[in-house]
């Protein structure tokens, strides 16, 4: 289960909870600047040696190349793939136009990324009375001011949402009704349920699970022993049921950067080095949004892709961002020497609090 709130299966009123989905975000904006770039296959992401595409244009996805993938698996896939550079800030400031839009509509936002959000209108303060011409306008003024296609799922909870935005992609949307929503989970395979990731289905396939309907048809009790504390969450999803509110202003669970290296690595100085304007762009983030944290933790991707992670946690929030690089250093320094040479070297930040509840670390004792 991705996100920490719990389903409870506990009645509730009916709601009103649309999803946005904004198409290919990223590879659109791309496109939308760059005329050049239209109706061919883009990868938003690091160069097509080293990096990962971050974003794929719907010409891409059609040779098979997805976010999160090796750059040079999706150049194999897709040879006349064109890569393209990110502009965060491009993105960043298109994301806030958008959420300008939203909250005509709402106040209950909850972001999940910079292309997508859960919005509450239940109680929406234009006094539309359907969901569906709130999402249709929200769409069509996106469209006006950005000139970006948005997806947009609507149904009486996030789960079902999130699934009915996916079911009308690219520029659509899809009511999924209270009627409707057992029925439409029931058929659907265990793969597609948001929360459940490879893993876990190969899992629940294993356990002769397969769709919604398998699911259903087992006891609360079987689905804990098996799944854990996720295993309440799987059994009432299954019956459309996920209570889960919508949650304005959502803190995220942690601050990240990490970065692909031309050459791999293997010196501490070297790598020492690298860690600096990582901890500067996790620190400007704190700086920007008054998040501090307590626990920080050192990524290592080596040359044959092994990923290791580790942590160290401070009684308070880390004070500044010399005490960050102070932690992350003191983390790499205890694995060397390592065993391999390094691709990739990320830091993050965990165990957030924002504002006055962050009582800064004086001395890290280190």
């Amino acid at each position: 289960m991705s996100e920490s709130d719990t389903v409870t299966g506990e009645a509730s009123p009916v709601r009103k909870i649309i999803h946005i989905d904004m198409d290919a975000f990223y590879a659109s904006v791309e496109q939308r600047d760059n005329p050049d770039l239209r109706g061919k296959p883009v990868a938003v992401g690091g160069s097509a040696e080293r990096g990962v595409v971050a974003a794929a244009s719907y010409e891409a996805r059609q040779f098979g190349v997805r976010s999160a993938m090796p750059s040079v698996t999706a150049k194999r896939q897709c040879p006349d793939l064109i890569f393209v550079r990110p502009r965060f800030e491009v993105y960043k400031a298109i994301s806030r136009q958008i959420r300008d839009i939203f909250a005509e509509h709402t106040p209950i936002i909850e972001p999940l990324s910079l292309d997508e959000a859960y919005l509450d209108v239940t109680e929406n303060l234009q006094g539309i009375p359907l969901a569906r011409d709130i999402a249709l306008k929200i769409r069509g003024k996106i469209k006006a001011e950005t000139d970006l296609n948005a997806s947009a799922g609507i149904s009486y909870n996030k789960f079902l949402a999130k699934l009915a935005s996916d079911h009308r992609k690219p520029n659509g949307q899809f009511v999924i009704s209270p009627e409707m929503g057992p029925a439409f989970v029931e058929t659907l395979p265990v793969g597609r349920f948001h929360g459940i990731g490879p893993a876990t289905a190969a899992k629940m396939n294993a356990l002769g699970l397969f769709t919604g309907l398998d699911i259903r048809n087992q006891t609360l009790e079987f689905m804990n022993a098996n799944f854990g504390k996720s295993g309440a969450y799987y059994y009432w999803i299954s019956r459309g049921v996920d209570d889960r509110p919508v949650r304005a202003n959502r803190i995220r669970k942690s601050i990240g950067a990490e970065t692909t290296f031309s050459t791999d690595l293997a010196e501490y100085g070297a790598l020492a080095a690298e860690l600096k304007p990582l901890v500067d762009k996790v620190w400007r983030h704190c700086e920007a949004t008054g998040n501090r944290g307590r626990t920080v933790t050192l990524k290592i991707k080596f040359a044959d892709f092994e990923i290791i992670t580790r942590s160290r946690s401070v009684a308070a929030a880390v004070a500044g961002r010399d005490d960050l690089e102070r932690l992350a250093c003191g983390l790499l320094e205890i694995e060397m020497p390592l065993p391999k040479r390094v691709r990739l070297l990320g830091v993050s930040l965990s165990a957030l609090q924002i504002g006055d509840e962050a009582e800064p670390q004086l001395t890290l004792g280190i």
